[in-house]
């Protein structure tokens, strides 16, 4: 890690050439031409950005059994990703290179870290519960295979970390969630549990009924060694102030990871600083696009010595699974330079831009943590979209909320809430000018499990599935109040 992060562009420039070496004899590698790329100008000039829909094609061949298609190794494995801007399901080609270099190498990486952060730590000495995907391992044909990120990883743990992994895999891979987290509750709460890694909400919806079928209010009254939280998939800042309540004090550390489906990109590697460590040697070669150009019909692309701070960025990836050039759907903004440190600020298809008041993910975060601060209030689960003009009246922003603690003033929670957002975002701001063009935000508040009960509507419980934060239409929204 040190060697990257003192030869950020030698390291990555190694990485891209390393990648076009292995793969120029690829179906993909001959069609581009890659024996005579010498460098990250050709290549961008030679090859074009890619999504999922422009890779489909070959990915449905692999699918098939073909090889030697995007990759030159065998893919027999397909992490299922929940597709979140679309809303349709994708398939990410998983080679053996992406799963060893890239997947494991990030979670050895993380726990090293934090016994280099934490010397006194006894975490080896107690268990890792991995609240996994809800999705099994299914076949496409009998040479590939398809399953959750997380269970593609248990699938395949190397024998040291599945002896010290809880619960059983018969449990970890159920498809149905609900029985899922029962038989999780029950069959781990006997175990010496030191370390929990998972998505923030489905692990506070297990640890709630492993307290709640052992009456107690405190996870530690259950796992007295526990110490560390790995966490990822969604901004904590909405959840801290819950897992702080379940586990009290300042034993449990929390440390947050980047590992999408395409590759593991970043982790914590300082103990209270809310930043992640661009991680440059896992295989993975680094572009970024303005999110201001990221419509436009050839968007430039930068490499990391052209990035600044606080600007939002689209990530755009080669892998060691035979992606290329592809855009992740994910915005960062970079908090260091040296090294390379950032922040997830949203994805793509999830923003409020209306009015013109561009609006991302990262803003409302902050403002709804802003809002509950002060108000001593706590968010469970959120999600806004806009409420276009009625008769001659502004348009507004409709949020619904459903409250862990609800605040004593619901109206001084949403002028705290636009206040802050004005603060944050100039473009808000100008918008909400004397109600003119924007009015001021209209809360609904959401029972408890209303939520929970849409997720399971819409077949999305459990793992990877995030409830979507913003939306530039209304058809979340729509569906949850019809619920109500």
């Amino acid at each position: 890690m040190e060697l990257f992060m003192k030869y950020p562009m030698d390291v990555q420039n190694e990485v891209l050439l390393s990648l076009i070496e292995k793969a120029k004899n690829t179906e993909w590698g001959k069609a581009h031409d890659y024996k005579s790329i010498k460098n990250y100008e050709e290549f961008k000039d030679r090859v074009p950005l890619q999504d999922y829909e422009s890779l489909k094609d070959q990915i449905i061949r692999i699918k098939h059994g073909e090889q030697n298609v995007l990759w030159p190794t065998d893919i027999k494995w397909f992490a299922k990703s929940s597709g979140t801007s679309t809303g349709r399901s994708k398939f990410i080609p998983i080679s053996k290179e992406s799963l060893i270099d890239c997947h494991y190498k990030g979670g050895k990486d993380l726990l090293a870290i934090y016994h280099n952060n934490h010397p006194e730590s006894k975490l080896i000495l107690g268990k890792v519960l991995v609240v996994g995907g809800s999705s099994a391992i299914n076949s496409f044909s009998n040479k590939s295979y398809y399953g959750d990120l997380s269970a593609i990883i248990m699938k395949n743990f190397p024998m040291w970390v599945e002896q010290r992994r809880v619960p059983k895999m018969s449990i970890a891979i159920m498809d149905n969630w609900e029985e899922k987290i029962e038989k999780m509750a029950i069959s781990t709460a006997s175990e010496n549990v030191s370390n929990i890694s998972g998505v923030p909400s489905w692990t506070l919806v297990l640890l709630k009924r492993i307290l709640e079928l052992n009456k107690t209010d405190n996870i530690l009254d259950i796992w007295p060694n526990l110490e560390l939280f790995m966490h990822g998939g969604v901004n904590f800042s909405p959840y801290k102030e819950q897992f702080k309540k379940l586990a009290p004090g300042n034993q449990l550390n929390y440390y947050e990871n980047y590992n999408a489906t395409e590759g593991f990109f970043g982790l914590q590697d300082q103990s209270q600083v809310e930043e992640m460590l661009l991680m440059l040697d896992y295989g993975i070669f680094y572009e970024f696009i303005k999110k201001s150009e990221i419509e436009e019909e050839s968007p430039k692309t930068i490499t990391l010595d052209n990035v600044e701070l606080y600007k939002n960025y689209a990530v755009v990836i080669s892998t060691n699974a035979g992606l290329w050039r592809y855009i992740i759907g994910d915005t960062i903004q970079f908090t260091s330079l040296t090294p390379f440190r950032f922040k997830v600020t949203g994805r793509i298809g999830q923003f409020i831009n209306a009015f013109g008041e561009e609006l991302i993910i990262e803003n409302a975060e902050r403002a709804f943590s802003k809002a509950c601060s002060e108000t001593e209030s706590v968010i469970k689960e959120y999600t806004g979209a806009p409420q276009f003009f009625k008769s001659k009246s502004a348009g507004n922003h409709q949020w619904l909320i459903e409250f862990e603690k609800e605040p004593e003033n619901i109206k001084y929670f949403s002028e705290i809430l636009d206040s802050e957002l004005k603060r944050l975002n100039s473009d808000y701001e100008a918008k909400r000018f004397n109600n003119m063009v924007l009015d001021k935000p209209e809360i609904h508040l959401l029972k408890s499990g209303t939520f929970y009960k849409w997720m399971k509507i819409n077949n999305k419980l459990g793992g990877q599935h995030k409830i979507p934060r913003l939306s530039n239409n209304r058809k979340y929204v729509q569906e949850l109040l019809k619920m109500v």
